[in-house]
């Protein structure tokens, strides 16, 4: 087995098969308004916090966009019809919480959504209680691609961040990951990892149970 103390996850676009339902709402409000090129700014904020999504939104449409007025709309649309029960789970994230928890290593959460939304879905899904730390975007002060979300969950775990690997779908998570020093893992979602984001990552896989297999050699 690799040798490591930790696992800190990303959520959207690692654990659930969230962000293609998050695009979904964004066009179809984007088609309501007329808004053009949504989908090129909802790429750009992937692993980016509520606050620093909003300046790109702003620097792209201008600072009277009525970010907040949308957002609500997307909400209500991903919660409502797009939601379901639970978010849809991706494949072999309860095999590696499993295998993670079953060899004594510690697990944590760094995501840039709001606790409040992280603590809804990880509970809807049955998954909160693998993780030792939860960390939100609404509980540091930097977004990713800053490292501090990364550092906050590994300090709370009393793990180096040498010893901990991060699984990550977004080039701002590789970033922030990579600086922090941790080991990244990409495990990409909606886009493909450039040759610079391969660069600053241990290994790309396709899929949850490829990093438990890597993670067990």
């Amino acid at each position: 087995m690799k040798d490591f103390e930790a696992v800190v996850f990303d959520m959207d676009g690692v654990i659930f098969d969230s962000e293609k339902l998050v695009l979904r709402a964004w066009k179809e409000v984007a088609q309501k308004y007329h808004i053009p090129d949504i989908e090129t700014v909802c790429m750009e904020c992937l692993g980016l916090n509520q606050t620093a999504s909003y300046e790109k939104f702003c620097e792209k449409y201008g600072k009277d966009f009525p970010y907040e007025e949308y957002k609500k709309e997307t909400r209500a649309l991903f919660f409502g019809p797009f939601y379901g029960e639970h978010l849809p789970i991706k494949p072999g994230t309860e095999e590696l919480l499993t295998f993670l928890a079953d060899h004594h290593k510690k697990i944590a959460l760094a995501s840039s959504t709001r606790k409040e939304l992280v603590v809804k879905e990880l509970t809807d899904a049955g998954l909160i209680d693998y993780f030792d730390t939860i960390v939100c975007g609404d509980m540091v002060t930097h977004s990713k691609p800053h490292p501090e979300i990364f550092v906050t969950a590994c300090k709370n775990l009393g793990v180096p961040v040498e010893k901990a690997y991060a699984i990550e779908d977004s080039f701002n998570g590789i970033r922030a990951a990579y600086t922090g020093k941790l080991r990244p893992i990409m495990v990409p979602d909606m886009v493909k990892p450039t040759d610079e984001i391969l660069s600053l990552t241990e290994i790309c896989l396709r899929s949850l149970k490829e990093v438990k297999d890597y993670l067990a050699q």
